[in-house]
Formats: C-alpha cells, sequence, structure tokens
C-alpha cells in the first residue's frame, strides 16, 4: 500500500484530535499546567531520575510527557507527526517556562530532523501501531542513543490489538501475526467518545517478538521485559479500576500493556 498517503491520513486525524484532546478531562489541562504530572509509575520506575539528563521523546503528541520529564530536570526533545500538536506543545513550554524543543515530523524520519543524541529515548501508550515496520523505528533509536544509553517503551500489549473496539464493544477480529494495515474510522476519540470528529485511522499490529528482534537487531541489549494486567487509562470496553486506580479486565484474561527497557551497546 502507499504509506505515505496512509501517514497523510493519520495526521490529518490527529490534527483533529488536538482540540478535543485539550478539552477533555482525559488530557487534564489545566491541573497540568497547575503542575500535576502526565506520567505514570510504570515509566517513573523504570526510567527513574532523569536530572541532568538528555531526553529524546518520540511520538509526543502536545508534549504533556515531555514537559512532565523537563519538570524532572531532563533536557527534552520531543517528535510528532501532527503539526497543530507540536505548535501547542511549543506553546505549553513557553508558557509553563520551560526549555524542551518540539520537531514536526513522521517518527521514521527523526534522524533527518534531529542529529544529537540522548542518554534517554522514550515512547509510550499507543504509538507503536502506528508504524508499519518496527525495524527503521529501532534503527533511528539506536542512532539517537548514546552509547551506554537506555531506550524505555511502555505500550498496550499486541493481544489488545486482537480485538476491533469500533462498536463499543471488544470484538476479536484479527490475528495474533495479522499482516497488513488495519484501517478504521470511527466518531470521537479514546479521550472523549462524544467529540464530534471523526477518526480515520490506518494502523498495524505487530507481536512481541517483533518489537524485541527489531531492538536486538539494531543494537540494543534488553535489560527489562515485563506484562502486565493494569493500565493507567480507561480505554477498553469492560475495565474496571483497582485497589491502586489502574484498570484491568475483570477476568485478567490477557494483560494490557507491556514494558521494554533496553541499553545500547557500547561500541568497541
Amino acid at each position: 500500500m502507499n504509506f505515505d498517503e496512509a501517514f497523510k491520513t493519520n495526521k490529518e486525524t490527529w490534527n483533529q484530535k488536538v482540540d478535543a484532546h485539550t478539552d477533555s478531562d482525559f488530557y487534564f489541562l489545566e491541573g497540568f499546567k497547575a503542575g500535576k504530572s502526565s506520567l505514570n509509575t510504570y515509566e517513573l520506575d523504570a526510567i527513574g531520575d532523569v536530572s541532568g539528563k538528555s531526553l529524546l521523546h518520540l511520538q509526543c503528541h502536545f508534549g504533556q510527557d515531555t514537559l512532565s520529564w523537563s519538570r524532572m530536570g531532563a533536557t527534552c526533545t520531543g517528535v510528532d507527526l501532527s503539526d497543530k500538536a507540536v505548535a501547542l506543545a511549543q506553546q505549553l513550554n513557553d508558557e509553563l517556562k520551560q526549555d524542551a524543543s518540539f520537531v514536526c515530523c513522521n517518527v521514521l524520519d527523526t534522524s533527518q530532523h534531529v542529529n544529537e543524541t540522548f542518554d534517554v529515548v522514550f515512547t509510550s501508550y499507543g504509538t507503536i501501531g502506528w508504524l508499519p515496520d518496527l525495524k527503521p523505528w529501532a534503527q533511528m533509536i539506536s542512532e539517537r542513543l548514546k552509547d551506554g544509553g537506555t531506550f524505555y517503551i511502555v505500550d498496550f500489549h499486541p493481544i489488545v490489538w486482537m480485538y476491533d473496539y469500533t462498536t463499543g464493544k471488544s470484538v476479536m477480529k484479527y490475528a495474533y501475526h495479522h499482516k497488513g494495515a488495519i484501517y478504521e474510522e470511527y466518531e470521537g476519540t479514546y479521550a472523549d467518545d462524544k467529540a464530534k470528529i471523526i477518526s480515520k485511522e490506518y494502523g498495524w499490529n505487530h507481536s512481541l517478538s517483533e518489537v524485541i528482534q527489531s531492538l536486538i537487531a539494531a543494537g540494543l541489549r534488553i535489560d527489562l521485559f515485563n506484562e502486565m494486567d493494569a493500565s493507567p487509562y480507561d480505554v477498553f470496553p469492560d475495565l474496571e479500576q483497582n485497589k491502586d486506580g489502574l484498570y484491568e479486565l475483570k477476568d485478567k484474561m490477557y494483560p494490557l500493556l507491556f514494558e521494554i527497557k533496553a541499553t545500547k551497546k557500547v561500541a568497541r
């Protein structure tokens, strides 16, 4: 298929989502401006202290996580496909008097727009499903990491994407090793299902072996791998909140998230 057309469609949809997301409770923008962090326990525990470190945030949307890391003392660069999201991220950076920078580009083209290398490369919650092939993604991550630098991803488990949610129910529809693009069209967004926009999206499913092997092939050493039952976000049907304020399937039949922490091997 024509990936350029798919990326164009996705960019148009994400540009539409910006206004709906900034007005949503999901993104709690006023609370964020007042000092509330958008980061969750998983990434905070895995990455740890970022004070004095350089950090590249891939697929940053309008920059809340980027700026949360910046508030913690990191020197941050955020990358996103949506020019409208990047413009808002820069506006928030200026308003909050942070020193983050933001770049609008397809994440696969990051190395064409960003020359620096970083101590940490970070991406989270709904990112790799927008990419048709993880090999160039992993290679770009390796290019942007310093020797000995840390890559961390926390994202939705590939079993989650075997289901179609466009009807408001969980309907198993796709194979675990599904090949090719998945096109969906629906009203609203994950942050506000009543938003008056039509989301038109191309996505691709990736198995855990594809994620892990892509990173290994790009020269990264896997240091941490976990699958988790509980998500910070109530974005799928039939989830219930646990005692920690996270969301789980009632029957816990499969994990909702996975996380990987990896290190770029030092060149000999």
